[in-house]
């Protein structure tokens, strides 16, 4: 069973306060390559702008980035988070829709 925060299935993130890697074991599957693609995205991200990423699965199979902080973390920058994630997005579009893809598909149950 995939972990859900909300409505929304996590399939990995970054903990810069403790930093651990989080790999959702629903998605154990996935090739080792793109397990690895996804904890250096996560933890490049985290590692420069602090805070915790995770990314989820909304419930319609899009793949959401969402940042946060610690209460009282001043250090946290929100600016550069949003601009690595934006970056990431662009240099990993691809890697991304298929995420989107294998989701709708093995965990939605759509035809393609």
């Amino acid at each position: 069973m995939a972990e859900h925060t909300a409505e929304n299935t996590v399939l990995c993130g970054a903990n810069s306060y403790v930093q651990k890697f989080y790999l959702n074991p629903a998605f154990q599957k996935l090739p080792e390559s793109i397990k690895r693609e996804l904890q250096i995205l996560c933890v490049s991200i985290t590692e420069e702008a602090g805070g915790v990423l995770t990314l989820e699965f909304d419930e319609a199979g899009n793949l959401l980035f969402k940042a946060s902080a610690e209460d009282g973390d001043y250090l946290f920058d929100d600016i550069a988070s949003g601009m690595k994630i934006g970056r990431a997005r662009f240099d990993h579009q691809e890697l991304l829709e298929e995420l989107e893809l294998y989701y709708r598909v093995v965990f939605l149950g759509e035809k393609i």
